[in-house]
Formats: C-alpha cells, structure tokens, sequence
C-alpha cells in the first residue's frame, strides 16, 4: 500500500490529519508532498490552521489536512 493510499485509508475513519499523526500512526514523514501528490490525483483538501500548547506551554501552530465532503475517488 502506498503512503498516499494510506493517507486517504486513514482520513476515512478520522477527521483530519496532522504532520505529527502522519509521521505517529503511518510512518509518513512528508505529508505536505503526499497531500500534493492526492491533489494531482483528484482529491480536493481543506487546510485548517490549528494552535494548541507545546509540551513547553508556548503557542503553536500547525496545519490539519480534511478531506473535502463530497469528494472521493
């Protein structure tokens, strides 16, 4: 199974999906590039900008990636 087939595997059971999930749950390291890449495929994302608390208490932001309603190949 490729990365990008686990990527769309993955965001049928979840939300969305994160850099830290990608790399946490499927051992994916580049997840901008896979999103790119199922982009080229067809498939259409939202991009939502989140901000939670490091493990320091500092702000942080960083991007969640959700399928589109609607959209499946």
């Amino acid at each position: 199974m490729t990365q990008c087939e686990q990527i769309i595997d993955y965001l049928k059971d979840h939300v969305g999906i994160t850099t830290k999930e990608a790399m946490e749950e499927l051992g994916v390291y580049r997840l901008a590039s896979r999103i790119h890449d199922l982009k080229e495929e067809g498939y259409e994302f939202e991009k939502i900008t989140r901000e939670e608390r490091n493990r320091y208490g500092k702000k942080t932001t960083f991007t969640e990636y959700r399928l589109k309603k609607g959209v499946e190949k």
